[in-house]
């Protein structure tokens, strides 16, 4: 202000000038400097809140009791931790303005009125009233956000249900209707993002509207209340920028409310998930009591407070080192039993006092993402001898020969790269190393084939295996087992029925003694007969040498060979780009081997985005849009500027009409011109903002829409190698990006750039010599930013990548809940959780340190502009306008801050960008064959249900070896095979490849005619039924599983249900068929699930079923249901049962034996037992010694 006075008095000293300019750019450096340090303080403040935050949650989630833990999903917790704890971190930087901001206000306030007087009140009225306007945006907007987070919720939480039972989808052909579900959930979520950035761009409109507003009001009132009030260049000008001043803090304050409000929903939701009730673990108690290791008294135990009991009234007594069998039918509350004694149950009465600690191995194997040594130790001491003894007798050995690095193999989540059988041995591995009093086993036999499991019996659970000296709790299907246990419990219904040793059960002739008459005739005689120990001996020795024995026994080759074609299978999930990284690898010494790393590291792209990104973008928001939404930007800059020429036009009137009475005409036109153009300059940003929210929300839902179909169309081996975390990313934080944050940078960057342009010229225009020093200044910014860009941007990336694992520890915490508790780790996964935070905390805080660094050099900048603009005003005093000089101060002084957006703007895009990259990096991912071709199957087809394998060979990957090495053989119509062979003979590849999961390596298979390699894949797989392995439940309906396309009628849909024999526990329900299922199938028993798979298999009544080996999870009586419902319902069909039991296969019309990939013999099972070959030696192992006694 003073150099607008200096300016115009002729006289004055040059000093004077000087001395001004200098002690502006001074005030600016200072002032930037502080304002620096409270920002970085307030970044660490914010780092920390958002640190212990996410702890909090996963020390929560290793607590929560079961009836939490159903309320709340993974996936929702995950959003807990990422966007909520954000919030709160975001809200830290800015809680400081709550009290800043109205400070700042009022001094403004009482400059002005030195300046103005009075006439200022008019300008504040202005601003009042647009406060309430803003407060009604604000409650809007927060409507709409909380009806958005729960879409987002549902979306995610369908796609985590998607990726985990993607194999499901893809056998059953039911892709289109998940698709479609996430979809409108998408749909209803975009109208809520279009709503809400309307709403932004009115309130865009309304804070462009006031700063403008608020001077014109004022400036107005000021000369129309008095004639002699004569707007002059230093009155304006100071004004204008002290308007400035007052426009921030009454920008950040909305701002402000509006993240509270949000933030304030986030505690809501976190108090609930915090506030969630615990584990009550007090029903547990550890008092010595002699002679009982566990001790059950009158307990009853229920999943939920008020749910019914899942188990009653149990009293039991186990004496330490016994081992006791639990057995019973499926859902009579086995697995609730074991529930109960970890404490994972609602205790209802009674108490269960356990002596020592507990191993627990659960009925389905919990594997982490380490090597498999670390899934044995589990995070115990390493103790070699114990370790080797531990993997011999657990049947390891030769597993850990195959596995291409030996027991420092990475194991990918959820054990991808390892068999059902491998996974339930390392589980039971871990329990045997961690040396605990009781072991509590949750049918750990299942999942191995039979020699295995009698195995594993005699190594380590029988009498005289390694635990027996320990107290063992074994619940099993198997009734080879029994006569060697101490004791027997029977459980019917949650309660126990009988228990005892096995020759009184059976002298008892109760429950236990009919179901044995039933089941056990064939076992039993194979049991009999093994009882004598001389018998024992020679019965197995050709069979079951000791593993000792040097190489060249039976088990050892067995095993051996099984296993290098396990390896062959499963090293394809290696990651396909691991090829590169191999032929490095042979340049350097081979430090890793082949195939020991499974996941690939996720890609951290460095360097500049590519152009093409933006242009990709761009596109996606439709080139016109773009077009228009730039031409609104530079209309509104065109009449920003004419509104600031006009205004010093409208002072140097001041110097004009000295001393003459201002004419009134001239002065309504300043006012009226000043008026039009600063309504214009609203209203070109309006048509740019609302132009721009049509075009991101259509680039978002093509970016999504794209992601989507094309996620569900890669190949299987591409889930195999990519961790279910890093695609849900995806899904949740870059689909948020694009929704979100992208468009707000786009436009920030747009208003900084052209504010920068239209500054600078107005200086320019005032001081033409500013030209000169706009070059040197703009090359030194330049490489400032080109500087930190780059740090900024590879930092934003290593946050991100760094943030997966955090996402994946807990995900993996969640579903090993019972495992981690039982073993009591909790202590040492917080700590994991706490060490994966701070490799994040690092990449984060540096990102912030390096913000800092940016603004302080680029303050310096601004500043200098000030100074350079002042100083050249003073030098060419002379020749000056007053209005003119000021426009350029008060132009220049803005500059700072504007320069300081320009660069975070450009600095967030560009880090924004990258989650167009990394969308668009799972668009590009090879997709499978398409899903229908030119060629359609005739209707009906297959009508006969005939296969034929030509000569077909199949291989995972290109450079792995053949997994099936030409097969050939024919199925006739309507016959029952049976496909046997140890584990990794390629018996499941056998169904992949019918299903087309896998491509031909040569060959063909032919089903009626018709060659599959030719048509698409759900014209075949729409026609073949499949009865998984492990039984998949998505959440939603039982009917909406049964049949999400809403093909069939109820009536089919209770058929089948009956046919099932889940009728009567459906109409026990009291939803009936629309009973909600929960995530993953959690409140159903595993063998209700199977009996769900079952019932939909029944509903498709395809020509051709696949039976997977359903029967491992599932008890006698079950597996007795399934098997006749199949040979009655499934009579006229063709049949393949891939089996690991060979009860299951002893009534097909012939039996495929599978050894490395071929077929080795293929005939009737009569046929094969005489023959003294490979199946008739695997029925000795199991006991069948003639057909006979297996007809039921």
């Amino acid at each position: 202000r003073l150099l607008i006075a200096f300016v115009l008095d002729e006289e004055s000293f040059a000093w004077q000038g000087y001395l001004y300019a200098i002690l502006l750019f001074l005030t600016a450096l200072i002032q930037s400097l502080c304002l620096q340090q409270y920002f970085s303080l307030c970044f660490q403040l914010g780092i920390n809140v958002r640190a212990s935050l996410i702890a909090a949650i996963y020390k929560k989630a290793l607590t929560m009791s079961s009836a939490t833990r159903k309320e709340s999903t993974v996936g929702e917790t995950v959003n807990l931790m990422s966007a909520d704890a954000q919030r709160f971190m975001d809200v830290a930087n800015f809680i400081h303005h709550l009290w800043s901001s109205p400070l700042q206000i009022i001094l403004s306030i009482v400059f002005l009125w030195g300046e103005l007087g009075p006439s200022v009140l008019a300008g504040i009225a202005v601003m009042v009233l647009l406060i309430p306007i803003n407060g009604f945006l604000v409650t809007k907007a927060k409507t709409i956000q909380v009806r958005n987070m729960k879409n987002k919720d549902e979306r995610m939480k369908i796609m985590n249900e998607i990726l985990s039972g993607i194999k499901i989808l893809k056998l059953f052909a039911w892709e289109p209707s998940f698709e479609k579900r996430v979809n409108e959930i998408r749909a209803r979520e975009l109208k809520d993002l279009v709503n809400f950035s309307y709403l932004q761009s009115i309130s865009v409109f309304v804070f462009t509207c006031a700063p403008f507003l608020v001077s014109l009001a004022s400036f107005a009132v000021y000369v129309l209340v008095d004639e002699n009030n004569i707007l002059d260049a230093q009155k304006a000008f100071t004004a204008i920028s002290l308007f400035n001043v007052l426009r921030f803090p009454m920008a950040m304050l909305p701002l402000l409310l509006s993240s509270l409000v949000q933030t304030n929903v986030s505690t809501a939701r976190l108090e609930r998930y915090l506030g969630g009730e615990d584990l009550d673990t007090s029903a547990i108690h550890h008092n010595p009591i002699a002679g009982s290791a566990v001790r059950f008294s009158e307990a009853t135990f229920a999943w939920e407070q008020d749910g019914n009991a899942a188990i009653r009234d149990v009293t039991l007594d186990i004496a330490p080192g016994s081992l006791v069998a639990v057995v019973g039918a499926v859902g009579s509350g086995k697995s609730s039993l074991v529930s109960a004694m970890l404490g994972e149950m609602e205790n209802i009465k009674g108490h269960i006092n356990i002596q020592g600690s507990l191993a627990y191995v659960p009925q389905q194997a919990w594997i982490q993402n380490a090597t498999l040594k670390d899934n044995i130790l589990f995070g115990s001491e390493l103790d070699e001898a114990r370790y080797q003894q531990v993997i011999e007798a657990c049947a390891l050995l030769p597993d850990l020969e195959l596995l291409p690095a030996g027991d420092q193999t990475e194991i990918g989540e959820k054990g991808i790269n390892l068999s059902g059988g491998q996974k339930q041995r390392v589980s039971l591995a871990r329990a045997v190393y961690s040396n605990a009093d009781i072991y509590v086993l949750d049918d750990p036999l299942s999942a191995v084939d039979a020699h295995v499991g009698k195995y594993l019996f005699e190594h380590v659970l029988g009498p005289n295996g390694l635990l027996q000296k320990k107290t063992r709790i074994l619940v099993t299907h198997s009734i080879s087992f029994l006569p060697q246990v101490d004791n027997i419990v029977v459980l019917v219904a949650g309660a126990v029925s009988e228990h005892g040793s096995y020759s009184t059960l059976l002298a008892n002739r109760g429950a236990f003694a009919q179901f044995l008459n039933l089941y056990g005739s064939q076992e039993h005689d194979a049991s009999e007969k093994n009882t004598t120990a001389g018998d024992e001996k020679q019965g197995d020795e050709d069979v079951e040498p000791c593993v000792e024995e040097g190489p060249d026994d039976v088990v050892t080759m067995t095993l051996k060979r099984e296993a290098s074609i396990h390896q062959r299978e499963f090293s394809r999930s290696l990651s396909k780009s691991s090829t590169n990284s191999w032929k490095k690898a042979q340049e350097e010494p081979p430090k890793k081997l082949k195939g020991q790393q499974l996941i690939e590291k996720e890609a951290v792209e460095t360097g500049k985005v590519k152009f093409s990104m933006y242009l990709r973008y761009l596109r996606a928001v439709g080139l016109w849009y773009s077009f228009w939404v730039a031409m609104g930007y530079i209309g509104q800059y065109v009449a920003f500027v004419g509104t600031n020429l006009w205004l010093s036009a409208w002072t140097d009137d001041a110097q004009r009409y000295l001393n003459q009475t201002y004419p009134v005409e001239q002065r309504d036109l300043r006012i009226g011109v000043f008026g039009a153009l600063g309504v214009s300059q609203a209203l070109f940003l309006l048509f740019a903002t609302i132009l721009s929210a049509h075009g991101t929300m259509r680039a978002s839902r093509l970016m999504h829409q794209q992601l989507l179909s094309n996620i569900l169309r890669v190949p299987m081996s591409f889930f195999d190698t990519t961790p279910t975390g890093r695609i849900v990313n995806r899904f949740a934080k870059d689909i948020f990006t694009i929704d979100e944050t992208i468009p707000m940078s786009f436009r920030s960057w747009l208003s900084c750039f052209m504010a920068i342009i239209s500054t600078l010229l107005m200086i320019s225009l005032a001081t033409p010599f500013f030209a000169l020093i706009i070059i040197p200044l703009s090359i030194f910014y330049y490489f400032v930013l080109r500087f930190y860009v780059s740090t900024s941007r590879q930092l934003r990336r290593l946050d991100s990548v760094t943030r997966s694992p955090i996402y994946s520890h807990f995900g993996e915490t969640v579903s090993g809940l019972s495992v981690i508790r039982a073993y009591g780790h909790q202590e040492r996964f917080l700590q994991q959780n706490e060490s994966t935070m701070d490799i994040n905390q690092k990449s984060v805080y540096s990102w912030i340190v390096s913000n800092r660094w940016l603004a302080i050099r680029l303050e310096f900048v601004g500043s200098l502009v000030v100074f350079f603009s002042a100083l050249l005003a003073v030098i060419s005093k002379g020749t000056l306008e007053g209005g003119i000089v000021g426009l350029s101060i008060s132009s220049a002084l803005n500059v700072t801050q504007t320069l300081n957006w320009l660069v975070r703007t450009s600095s967030e895009l560009e880090t924004n960008i990258v989650a167009v990259e990394r969308v668009h990096e799972y668009t590009k991912v090879k997709n499978e064959a398409p899903w229908v071709t030119e060629k359609r199957p005739p209707r009906g087809w297959p009508s006969k249900g005939e296969i034929q394998f030509v000569d077909y060979k199949v291989r995972y990957r290109p450079e792995l070896d053949l997994v099936l090495q030409g097969i050939t053989c024919n199925i006739g119509s309507t016959e029952k095979v049976g496909v046997v062979g140890r584990t990794g003979a390629g018996k499941s590849s056998l169904t992949n490849c019918l299903f087309r999961v896998l491509e031909a390596a040569g060959g063909t298979i032919i089903i009626d005619e018709v060659d599959i390699a030719t048509i698409g894949l759900h014209d075949l797989r729409q026609n073949l039924t499949i009865i998984p392995q492990d039984p998949v439940l998505f959440t939603g309906t039982l009917r909406m599983n049964l049949d999400p396309f809403d093909q069939y009628t109820d009536e089919e849909v209770w058929k089948a249900l009956e046919l099932a024999h889940l009728k009567t526990y459906v109409q026990d329900l009291p939803e009936g068929l629309l009973h909600l299922v929960s995530e993953g199938g959690e409140n159903l028993s595993v063998g209700q699930r199977q009996l769900v798979c079952l019932a939909r298999a029944l509903l498709r009544k395809a020509k051709i079923l696949i039976l997977d080996e359903a029967t491992a999870a599932v008890d006698l009586e079950t597996d007795h249901l399934i098997q006749t419902t199949i040979r009655s319902e499934f009579a006229d069909c063709t049949v393949l049962t891939i089996a690991h039991r060979l009860h299951t296969i002893m009534d097909s019309n012939r039996v495929m034996v599978l050894q490395a990939g071929r077929i080795v013999e293929y005939d009737s099972p009569e046929e094969l037992l005489k023959k003294q070959g490979i199946f008739s030696a695997m029925a000795k192992d199991a006991g069948i010694t003639n057909i006979e006694t297996t007809m039921l």
